[in-house]
């Protein structure tokens, strides 16, 4: 279907991958993997027909259609939500147009022996043969059903796309792509502004609906669900493992085995050869021997061993200072933004030491109760903090807070106390801050760079109540598993909201449900809770 041969990249000097080459047939769902700047991203674009490689080609047959998913875009801003995601129907509308103005012609024309006219009677016969063939689309209702499985309301639907966020109009770019049913789907960090349905509707859609797709991800979760067939890009050059992400571990793990296997066979027989020839290299009889072993160390291809990220880093959190038994109780505990009510009435206590997560649908109201929590916003009830809460709060905008004049490393030498001190550098490492990029000021970093940052900081205060607001969406998953279990040797108090599946397995004991203008809890774990959903809704459906 798609085809990718001997592909070279190059920038300034430097060989980001070098001759690779696969192909992408029907039905594959790849996950392309690699450490950050191993050129994931840069491959998918290539692939997407937006960048050219410096030699190699990407061939595909005519009527191909691929469609690309990046992790930033701009949407225009003068259509509703509705009209924006229609455009994805803009190419068949313009061909229905085009038929129906060459019938038009044809109708007013008597040069019926011409050969004009026998050229435009072909020309519509070739074209409506395409447009049958393409499946018959109940173009509203697909929109609809859509955009209500990535999340938003019908109300939603004749709103301008000006007032949604910026994850909010990546999910209608996303709608876009689904409903063109191209033959090739790229996604470039698809789940970062998805809520947990969202993510789980997406799932099913990739796995029952689509035809090939290659997805770059972060989510452990979605990515073992859903893919068939890893390929990682490390060093310059791919390996291709037609297996899903957590078998593809555990195979890398052999391969990087036997490769350092060979390496040190190979080091053992270099030394044992330059040996012999510093021994022999004077002696007359051995003349011949040693040219020979100089020519064949000389040619000799040296192995090389992949790349493995060993930095062993252990987060720690500084000791919490001991809270009251409950350091959050809410009672009666409402909001409304004028006529809208978010949610009402919720009654809830939460022990000392507890993990917890807030999940539900974007706009349920997660982030709203967080900030009554911390006393942001005004609210309906009393919310109450225990004796001796000191509260670490990681808010979504928490990047924006940050002085753009320090540098990453003044940063957090800022506020290190203790052990960590010494560690500081390999904590940034661990954050992908290594090297020269420590020295980097604020100011110059991305968005996701600045994300990393603040996370760091908050990690460092000494507090025993963690409130972490979307912690996960710009880190790696090696930083998402050294993240998670300084959460886990945590003692204090935890409030995660989070859509990550697998961040939260394993992390949260309990799991408090947005919906319906309602805050429940439930106590159980992150899959008990998303089996439980999955069979009440199944029952819904049944009724």
């Amino acid at each position: 279907m798609l085809s990718v041969d001997a592909l070279t990249v190059e920038f300034g000097g430097q060989t980001l991958f070098s001759d690779i080459s696969f192909v992408i047939n029907e039905n594959d769902r790849i996950a392309l993997m690699g450490k950050n700047g191993a050129g994931k991203s840069t491959l998918l674009k290539i692939l997407a027909g937006m960048r050219v490689p410096s030699r190699g080609s990407v061939s595909y047959p005519k009527d191909t259609v691929v469609a690309y998913l990046p992790q930033h875009l701009l949407l225009e801003d003068h259509r509703t939500v509705f009209e924006e995601t229609a455009t994805a129907f803009s190419e068949i509308n313009e061909m229905e147009k085009h038929i129906e103005a060459l019938n038009e012609e044809l109708s007013s024309r008597t040069d019926y022996e011409t050969e004009s006219y026998m050229d435009l009677i072909e020309k519509v016969s070739t074209l409506s043969e395409q447009f049958y063939n393409i499946e018959e689309i109940n173009y509203d209702a697909d929109i609809e059903k859509t955009l209500l499985g990535l999340g938003f309301s019908r109300e939603d639907f004749t709103r301008n796309t000006s007032e949604f966020s910026g994850g909010w109009r990546m999910r209608i770019e996303l709608a876009k792509i689904l409903l063109r049913r191209p033959d090739v789907i790229l996604l470039d960090e698809p789940t970062n502004h998805l809520d947990i349905e969202s993510i789980q509707w997406l799932e099913d859609f990739l796995i029952n609906s689509a035809k090939a797709v290659v997805v770059i991800s972060h989510d452990r979760a979605f990515v073992d669900h859903l893919t068939t067939r890893t390929i990682e890009v490390t060093m310059g050059r791919i390996y291709d493992y037609k297996t899903k992400y957590s078998h593809y571990l555990e195979l890398r793990k052999e391969r990087r085995e036997q490769q350092q296997k060979q390496f040190d066979e190979q080091q053992k027989m270099i030394a044992d050869t330059q040996e012999f020839i510093e021994r022999f290299k004077g002696t007359y009889s051995k003349t011949l021997q040693v040219q020979s072993r100089v020519k064949m160390l000389e040619k000799l291809e040296i192995l090389e061993v992949d790349e493995v990220d060993s930095s062993a880093l252990r987060l720690k959190f500084p000791p919490s200072p001991r809270s009251g038994n409950y350091p959050v109780t809410a009672e009666n505990v409402g909001k409304m933004y004028g006529e809208k009510r978010i949610f009402e009435n919720a009654n809830f206590m939460i022990e000392r030491g507890k993990k917890l997560a807030f999940v539900g649908k974007n706009g349920e109201g997660k982030s709203t109760l967080v900030k009554c929590i911390m006393k942001e916003i005004e609210h309906e009830g009393k919310l109450t903090l225990g004796h001796n809460v000191k509260i670490g709060y990681f808010a979504q905008n928490q990047a924006s807070m940050l002085d753009e004049n320090l540098t990453v490393f003044q940063t957090i030498d800022d506020i290190a106390v203790g052990d960590i001190r010494n560690k500081i550098k390999d904590l940034l490492g661990a954050f992908m801050f290594g090297g020269d990029n420590s020295f980097k000021k604020v100011k110059v970093l991305s968005g996701g760079e600045r994300q990393r940052l603040a996370m760091i900081k908050l990690l460092l205060n000494p507090v025993n109540l963690l409130i972490l607001d979307e912690p996960t969406n710009h880190l790696d998953m090696k930083t998402k598993d050294i993240l998670k279990q300084a959460l886990i040797d945590f003692d204090g108090t935890l409030i995660v909201v989070s859509h990550d599946r697998d961040f939260l397995d394993g992390l949260v004991t309990n799991v408090f449900e947005f919906g319906n203008k309602k805050v429940t809890e439930h106590l159980e774990n992150i899959y008990e809770f998303l089996e439980k959903k999955k069979m009440e809704s199944l029952r819904e459906m049944e009724k």
